[in-house]
C-alpha cells in the first residue's frame, strides 16, 4: 500500500507518468500547414491558427521525396490518414504518401517510392531509430513528445494536410 502512494506521488508533474492519449474539445483543425524552410507546422481552423511547433525533417530535408531512402520529406498536398498509438516514436499519425504521380515517377526510375511517412514523436527506448540532431529522420515529420500527443488529439483522418518547400 505504502509503495502504491509512493509511486503515486512520484508521478504527480512528471509527464512520464501521464496517459499519452489526451482529449481534444476545441475548434476542428480542417488543415495541417508544413514550412519545411521555415521548420514550422501550423495546425489551422480555417484561416486561423490554433497551433504552432518547429519540426525536425528527413536527413535530407531540401526537395520533394522521389523515391525511398533518399532521406527527403514529401512536398504537396497529402491527408492524414492513420495513426498509430504503438509506434517507435511515442505517437504517431500517418501522411498519405505516396500518391499516384509519387508512384509513377519512382517507377519510372526504376525506384519505389517508399512510404511510412509520418508526423511523430521522439523515439522510443527500445526504438532502433535514434536522433542524431536536427533534420535526423528518415523523411517524417518530428516534434517533441508532448506536442506529438496534442497533434494526435487535435488531428483527424481525413485532415488535407500541405507540406510546403
Amino acid at each position: 500500500m505504502l509503495r502504491l502512494a509512493l509511486v503515486g506521488l512520484l508521478c504527480l508533474g512528471l509527464a512520464a507518468c501521464s496517459s499519452k492519449f489526451k482529449t481534444y474539445n476545441g475548434p476542428e483543425v480542417t488543415h495541417v500547414v508544413v514550412n519545411k524552410g521555415d521548420r514550422q507546422m501550423f495546425l489551422l481552423h480555417h484561416n486561423q491558427v490554433l497551433k504552432n511547433y518547429r519540426i525536425d525533417l528527413g536527413f535530407a530535408p531540401s526537395g520533394h521525396k522521389q523515391y525511398e531512402g533518399d532521406g527527403k520529406t514529401p512536398e504537396g498536398t497529402y491527408v492524414i490518414d492513420r495513426r498509430n498509438p504503438n509506434s517507435d516514436f511515442h505517437l504517431s499519425v500517418g501522411i498519405s504518401y505516396p500518391n499516384r504521380e509519387d508512384i509513377a515517377f519512382a517507377t519510372s526510375q526504376g525506384k519505389s517510392p517508399g512510404g511510412d511517412i509520418f508526423i511523430h514523436g521522439q523515439p522510443n527506448a527500445k526504438s532502433i531509430f535514434k536522433r542524431t540532431g536536427p533534420d535526423w529522420t528518415a523523411g517524417c515529420i518530428s516534434v517533441k513528445n508532448r506536442e506529438i500527443e496534442d497533434i494526435y488529439a487535435m488531428v483527424k483522418n481525413g485532415t488535407p494536410i500541405t507540406i510546403n518547400p
